[in-house]
């Protein structure tokens, strides 16, 4: 998807549309399941205390999101190439570990939001919801097929459906707006801060910020300088817009709970809970239901994103590239797990402590994406004249020492008394802890590599090119259509360099399993002429060559025995043509050969 969207339109309307569309792929994490749970509890137990760290979230949001942007756009790398540019190995793939861990809790709420919201809907047992969440990689492969901007529509259409059902429902519920703007004031002490945290790591997710990073890299820009500024300017006003619509959002659902619940004195434990107690308390059952949908919505639109993080983050992290459905059911099957065994052991109760906890694993992991990406987008090596000036360092690094700051109070009041009092935790968990520090020690202050200089093909890929030169060449044939096309490409091979062919066939037959070379059959001996055929053939035509014939081994065996016996030059191969459920049933040789041999593989389509 790479620089599929023109952006070169002649009206500036037009231009914004066009670069419109990242950030609210990225706004969706800020309005996952996990947001729910954060809100609808400190809405429920504080009222309006905390609406101002959801204020003090997107404001935080908005800048970080915007360096990504910045990042991706400036230096042609998102967040995940530069760490693996910047640091070592080991460095690197720490962090790329911690980025997973942020990604599967991330992903864990929303199977958790989802399941809960077929619940709510269809009455599904919590177990079957978690379960069929899984399904919903054929919604992600499906879309995909169709490019980012189709993708980007679908993500815009759930945040609207989420949006309207709230705004539904704040006119049913008729918050005190001046309790609300007393909201806004800070007010934070130890009974509030696991909350504090909680909506903080809903908020602010570290793997959007590799995700934004990347996306904006679907825009078709320009290298000037000219051209990379416009496209810094209309991706602010994109996320601007998109972060501050996940504000209304969040802060509606907090307002809900503190006008609904709170006033009442209900604490919400769990988000069945909150839509069962809907209707009673503001007279209709339609609020039930709209809550029920937007659940959903926000369970599915966060699906789509994870998955495009995930895949970000280890193609950028490793170099390593995995199929789209792969990687997400690796991704979904750490994160069914856990809510299995939760719904299982501790019940509907037990989801929602999940998805809080779910929530302060994000946040503890923020600290290892921002503060490489504010040194990143500071560096002028890597951002030329795009790097951070000094007011917006300044108002980045205290970003991230609200984050630091937060995270150590929170792990200290949750955690410190609990392992200090026993020798055993301290030995075991010490080191950890340990490790974690030195990690955002070195990602702090240590030096980081310089960029490398990009790379000219006609300069460094494509001067003083080696000439290849193939003068033994493998050949395997299967006694087949497909033979003639194999053979039509090599022997043009063979006239060119001078090569000999050696030809191979294997022989699969049952007799041939059964008594190797001695077996004879009328089918077998119509091989054999066919073969030798072929080979006085390419004879008669000034080719060289040399026919082996194996009896009862396994072809994709044999081909690789014969490869690492006569170290072929080129090995070329004729495709069946079949796919799908043929390869199960028939096998795939080619794919299996490819992996196992030095030289190169010249596959010969249908």
């Amino acid at each position: 998807m790479h620089s599929t969207v023109h952006t070169g339109h002649a009206t500036f309307l037009r231009r914004m549309l066009a670069f419109g569309g990242p950030a609210y792929l990225v706004s969706v994490g800020y309005m996952d399941p996990g947001n729910w749970a954060g809100d609808l509890g400190a809405g429920s137990r504080f009222g309006y205390q905390l609406l101002w760290v959801i204020v003090l979230s997107n404001l935080m949001a908005i800048l970080l999101q915007t360096l990504a942007a910045r990042l991706g756009i400036a230096s042609g790398r998102d967040l995940a190439q530069a760490c693996r540019e910047a640091y070592p190995r080991g460095i690197c793939n720490s962090l790329w570990i911690l980025c997973e861990i942020a990604i599967a809790a991330c992903d864990l709420a929303e199977v958790l939001g989802a399941a809960i919201a077929l619940n709510l809907l269809f009455h599904l047992p919590l177990v079957i919801g978690v379960i069929l969440t899984a399904a919903d990689t054929i919604v992600v492969l499906w879309l995909s097929r169709y490019g980012i901007r189709m993708i980007e529509a679908f993500i815009l259409g759930l945040i609207g459906i989420m949006a309207a059902c709230f705004l539904v429902e704040l006119g049913f519920a008729r918050p005190a707006l001046g309790q609300v703007f007393a909201g806004v004031i800070p007010h934070i002490n130890s009974n509030n801060l696991y909350y504090a945290v909680v909506i903080l790591g809903a908020t602010v997710m570290p793997h959007n910020l590799y995700l934004h990073s990347a996306l904006v890299q679907t825009r078709r820009i320009g290298q000037t300088v000219e051209k990379k500024r416009e496209a810094c300017r209309f991706n602010f006003i994109d996320s601007f817009l998109a972060l501050n619509g996940a504000l209304i959002v969040n802060a509606a659902i907090l307002v809900l709970a503190a006008a609904v619940f709170f006033s009442k004195g209900v604490v919400v434990e769990q988000i069945d809970q909150a839509q069962s107690m809907l209707s009673p308390l503001l007279g209709t059952t339609l609020a039930s239901v709209l809550f029920s949908i937007a659940l959903l919505a926000s369970g599915q639109s966060s699906t789509l994103t994870g998955t495009f993080a995930g895949q970000i983050v280890m193609e950028g992290f490793l170099n390593l590239r995995m199929t789209p459905w792969l990687r997400r059911l690796v991704t979904r099957t750490l994160a069914i797990v856990p809510a299995v065994f939760t719904v299982m052991i501790a019940g509907e109760k037990g989801t929602f402590n999940l998805l809080l906890l779910s929530q302060v694993i994000i946040s503890m992991q923020l600290p290892f994406a921002v503060i490489p990406l504010i040194r990143f987008t500071a560096d002028r090596k890597r951002m030329g004249e795009f790097a951070s000036g000094a007011g917006l360092k300044i108002m980045a690094w205290i970003s991230a020492a609200i984050i630091l700051a937060l995270n150590f109070w929170l792990a200290w009041i949750a955690a410190g008394p609990w392992i200090i009092a026993e020798w055993w935790r301290v030995v075991l968990l010490g080191p950890v802890a340990l490790a974690l520090v030195g990690l955002l020690g070195w990602i702090t202050f240590l030096g980081v590599r310089t960029p490398p200089e990009s790379v000219h093909a006609d300069r460094t890929v494509a001067a003083n090119l080696p000439e290849p030169v193939y003068r033994t060449i493998l050949v395997p044939l299967d006694h087949t259509d497909h033979d003639r096309a194999a053979i039509a490409h090599a022997a043009a091979m063979a006239r060119l360099h001078g090569a000999k062919l050696h030809i191979l066939h294997v022989e699969e037959g049952v007799t041939s399993q059964f008594f190797g070379a001695l077996s004879s059959t009328a089918e077998i001996q119509v091989g054999e002429q066919y073969f030798q055929a072929i080979v006085d053939e390419l004879a008669r035509d000034g080719i060289p060559a040399e026919l082996t014939v194996v009896h009862g081994g396994s072809p994709k065996a044999e081909i690789v025995r014969m490869a690492k016996r006569i170290h072929p030059d080129l090995l070329v191969m004729a495709a069946h043509g079949h796919r799908g459920v043929k390869d199960w049933v028939f096998g795939t040789t080619i794919n299996a050969v490819r992996h196992e041999v030095a030289a190169p593989v010249l596959v010969i389509g249908k």
